[in-house]
């Protein structure tokens, strides 16, 4: 028997389907619908990021963002020599099931002198659209421009895009929808004042602990070293209070003091 190339219908568990996609707009549920498609009509094979921006026709940025948060959401990226290319398991897993059906069903038909089994209906298929050439740069504008203004760059950019873009189940969002470059940027240029490289986390690990949560609560580290250049003894931080010592007395610094003043302890 012959290579199957191609199958008409791809199943729609349909319950599955709506459970799974009930927190998508429709515009987000329509390009995921299409791609799913273009992904069943390339054979269930890997197809590039760049296919996806031509299938779902985006002309413009936001276009492009919504693809990709569709991509990460919903399918796998390939491996690192491969990593701008794109696979849906279940598409993948009933592809390979239709196949396996059919060839045993050919095998069936020629030990029992049936006639095989033969893909009749391909020729009239569409054919399978050929993307317009658009560069190889899977990394959009906005990261980009976060990766240009980051005075240290830690870690694997490729990482650090996957993170950056990975969609929250609780908030239906991604770090890209909250932060524009210039503010995320700011927050971790901020955080790695007057640390030495080698202790500044990877980008990618600062991305995925959500550490731009921490700028409005953590005290700088110039703030304890001039602490202690006036003599006191740091002692760590208890509930949202810096702690110190000296001349026998206890005091703290609320965090949230943006003055910081100093607090006896009685």
């Amino acid at each position: 028997m012959g290579e199957i190339n191609k199958f008409h219908a791809m199943q729609l568990f349909t319950d599955t389907f709506i459970a799974e996609t009930v927190h998508l707009t429709n515009n987000e549920l329509g390009i995921y619908t299409r791609l799913l498609n273009f992904h069943w009509t390339k054979n269930a094979k890997p197809f590039r990021t760049e296919d996806a921006y031509v299938i779902c026709q985006c002309k413009s940025v936001e276009c492009e963002r919504e693809v990709m948060k569709i991509l990460t959401e919903f399918f796998i990226m390939g491996e690192e020599k491969d990593f701008n290319t794109w696979t849906n398991k279940r598409v993948v897993k009933e592809y390979e099931y239709l196949t396996n059906k059919y060839k045993v069903r050919a095998e069936a038909g020629k030990k029992g002198g049936i006639a095989k089994w033969t893909n009749a209906n391909s020729k009239n298929l569409a054919p399978t659209p050929i993307p317009k050439p658009i560069p190889k740069n899977i990394y959009d504008e906005h990261f980009e421009e976060l990766w240009s203004k980051l005075r240290i760059k830690r870690g694997s950019k490729f990482k650090a895009f996957q993170e950056y873009w990975k969609l929250d189940k609780h908030t239906g969002c991604t770090i890209g929808d909250l932060f524009t470059a210039d503010e995320l940027s700011k927050i971790y240029n901020n955080q790695q004042d007057g640390i030495e490289d080698k202790f500044v986390p990877h980008f990618s690990t600062w991305l995925s602990q959500k550490r731009w949560e921490t700028e409005q609560t953590e005290v700088m580290p110039d703030l304890i070293n001039r602490m202690k250049k006036l003599g006191y003894l740091h002692k760590g931080r208890e509930d949202n209070f810096e702690k110190f010592t000296k001349d026998g007395n206890n005091y703290k610094i609320d965090i949230y003091d943006t003055k910081n003043q100093l607090i006896l302890e009685q």
